[in-house]
């Protein structure tokens, strides 16, 4: 919403208009910038990347020569002294004096010296600092390329082969570039044939002297397009141009192969693999070879690729700095404006907070302003009478809503707590009832009841008529609004902690005949503590009642501990104890765990309050997980009696 409220913006629309305007005419000229700039650049890398190629041509071109002039001067004298002797000693003196060939091999036709056979060559190869010049192995010499070719053409060339016994240490498996000249003899017959190579090792180092781009690189073809010179090893003599040329994508690298094979020279532009490279290639004079160096177009561009990254950038900024500059400007002319607009959106969405100051300018828009002004200040007085109005509404009708939900809830409890007293009363009423219906059924006449079973029915009829009791005074108690059981508690007695004690068990046994309840005492019986007696056996009863009425009844214990300052008396049972959800609830009034559980909801909430109003406390041990154990704390007055 914000974007789209300074799109509004008179200044913003100013600003976006000189941009559209500005922008063309900037990316327009810096676009004919950049190509003129690009052609300029490609076209000094053909010319730097031809410089390089023509000098590793010549110094290509003079180690060729330096071969041939060498091979040339040491012919005559083989010619003029055609015997085994003149083979080995020639062969040793051309590689000895001419340090920058790796070898040279002398080789007669098949019985020039019948004493010596068929095959007789002499072999000379430098190892290292050393020399070495043998009679070569029997094998069929005649059919080798670097033999073949000058014989059968009767003349002088080069060659390039691949020698599989790798005779050359120096070699890169074992291949030559090698210099055959026939040998002729008096007749001018072709009596043998003078090689003198150059390891294709020696032959890429020249080359590669001078690169004119880091990732620049030099290739040689052969007549057939075998590459003889390749940074990738694994092409030579395996591979041709155009093994992995596809004929669909890739016509110029095809075309680049039959220029450098047609013994061409120029330049051209290829795509290998999507990257871009400049190819120079020119033809090695006296060969059939063609050279050819690579440049990428990554490293030919390279300062254009930088001047890009620069130039753009400050177009962008150069064009961000004219609109900021004009929006300023705009921006600040129509500045009152703007914060009226501003102020006038707050009004419609409803906020009559907001202020606008009055304009000391006399033209339409200080008056524009000014009335608004008066018209905002008008809108504030009768919105806040409004407001008044409706705060006192919505709290009347608040207080009334609350007092509804009370009385809905209070009508609620007193109906629920009406149905669940008669519920608790009738019980043991119609128990009562009941049995004297049957007391006065029996009286007077000759078939009285039993002893037995009229003591059973005297019995149920006390138990019941003590329930009925205690239902009541648990009434009586919670009616009391608090006040009244504060002026009784604060009448204090001196009660005996351990009789006490046997009092409720007592108690306790005359509603539960049968049940059996230890009691562990930690205190004498002349240890007393000044209390009211009558709230504190009702609350301590009353614990011992619940631990009777929902334990298990297999272990109940009536603990008595002093702790220094008071008495706590702990009521300890087994059973399933009370949930966690319902420990918050327990001593809270009219509360039960579900409507279906016995009793008023009174009995532990009547024992907390007796227990703060007599000044203590009473609480449930969480730590204790097998059933219940509630803690009853009474401060201590200790009277030791004679």
């Amino acid at each position: 919403m914000k974007m789209k409220i300074k799109l509004h913006h008179l200044s913003t629309r100013l600003a976006f208009v000189i941009l559209l305007l500005a922008a063309p005419v900037f990316i327009t000229t810096i676009g004919v910038l950049f190509f003129e700039a690009r052609q300029v650049i490609r076209h000094k890398a053909v010319g730097r990347t031809k410089s390089a190629l023509n000098a590793s041509m010549q110094r290509l071109n003079r180690s060729m020569i330096a071969v041939k002039t060498a091979t040339e001067a040491y012919s005559w004298m083989l010619e003029e002294k055609m015997d085994p002797d003149s083979f080995l000693t020639i062969s040793h003196k051309l590689v000895a004096l001419n340090p920058h060939i790796d070898g040279c091999s002398v080789s007669g036709e098949p019985f020039l010296f019948p004493d010596k056979g068929r095959y007789y060559s002499a072999y000379t190869v430098r190892e290292d600092d050393s020399v070495k010049t043998v009679v070569e192995d029997i094998y069929e010499y005649f059919q080798k390329s670097w033999y073949k070719l000058p014989h059968d053409q009767d003349a002088a060339c080069w060659e390039i082969f691949f020698d599989e016994t790798d005779s050359l240490t120096l070699t890169i498996d074992g291949m030559l570039a090698s210099y055959g000249r026939p040998l002729h003899n008096q007749d001018n017959e072709v009596v043998g044939i003078i090689s003198t190579d150059l390891s294709l090792l020696k032959i890429t180092k020249i080359i590669n002297q001078e690169r004119p781009y880091p990732n620049s690189y030099f290739m040689m073809l052969d007549h057939d397009g075998r590459y003889v010179v390749h940074p990738d090893t694994t092409r030579l003599f395996k591979k041709t141009i155009f093994d992995d040329a596809d004929p669909r994508t890739q016509q110029d690298l095809i075309a680049l192969g039959y220029q450098m094979t047609a013994g061409k020279e120029g330049g051209m532009p290829i795509y290998v693999d999507g990257k871009g490279y400049l190819v120079c290639y020119k033809p090695v004079p006296g060969t059939d070879w063609s050279l050819a160096i690579v440049c990428p177009d990554n490293d030919i561009l390279k300062n254009y690729y930088m001047l890009t990254n620069i130039l753009v950038p400050l177009l962008v900024v150069g064009l961000l700095i004219i609109v900021l500059l004009c929006y300023r400007a705009v921006s600040h002319s129509f500045s009152s404006i703007r914060e009226l607009l501003a102020k006038t959106r707050m009004i419609a969405e409803g906020n009559l907070e907001v202020y606008i100051r009055r304009s000391k300018r006399i033209d339409d828009i200080g008056r524009l302003q000014n009335s608004f002004v008066a018209m905002l200040q008008a809108l504030q007085f009768h919105m806040g009478l409004v407001r008044f109005i409706t705060d006192k509404l919505q709290l009347r009708n608040k207080e009334l809503e609350e007092a509804t939900k009370l009385a809905q809830e209070a009508n609620r409890q007193k109906t629920a707590f009406i149905q669940n007293v008669s519920h608790q009363i009738r019980t043991p009423l119609n128990i009562v009832m009941g049995f004297s219906q049957v007391l006065h059924d029996t009286t007077g006449k000759k078939e009285a009841l039993p002893e037995e079973e009229m003591k059973s029915i005297v019995s149920t009829m006390d138990h019941q008529a003590k329930l009925l009791h205690r239902l009541i005074s648990m009434l009586f108690d919670s009616s009391d609004s608090g006040f009244s059981e504060e002026l009784r508690t604060a009448q204090f007695d001196m009660v005996k902690c351990n009789s006490m004690a046997r009092e409720c068990l007592e108690y306790l046994k005359s509603h539960y005949p049968n049940i059996h309840i230890e009691l562990q005492t930690e205190v004498d019986d002349d240890v007393c503590v000044e209390s009211n007696r009558v709230y504190l056996i009702r609350c301590l009863s009353e614990l011992l009642y619940n631990s009777a009425k929902y334990s298990d009844r297999q272990h109940i214990v009536l603990r008595i501990v002093p702790t220094g300052s008071a008495i706590r008396f702990i009521v300890e049972d087994t059973g399933k104890g009370i949930s966690e959800p319902y420990r918050d609830l327990m001593f809270k009034f009219f509360t039960k765990i579900d409507d279906l559980s016995e009793g008023l909801g009174l009995g532990l909430p009547l024992a907390k309050r007796h227990a703060l109003n007599l000044g203590g406390d009473l609480w449930l041990d969480d730590s204790y997980q097998e059933g219940c154990r509630f803690v009853l704390e009474i401060p201590l007055k200790q009277i030791e009696n004679d």
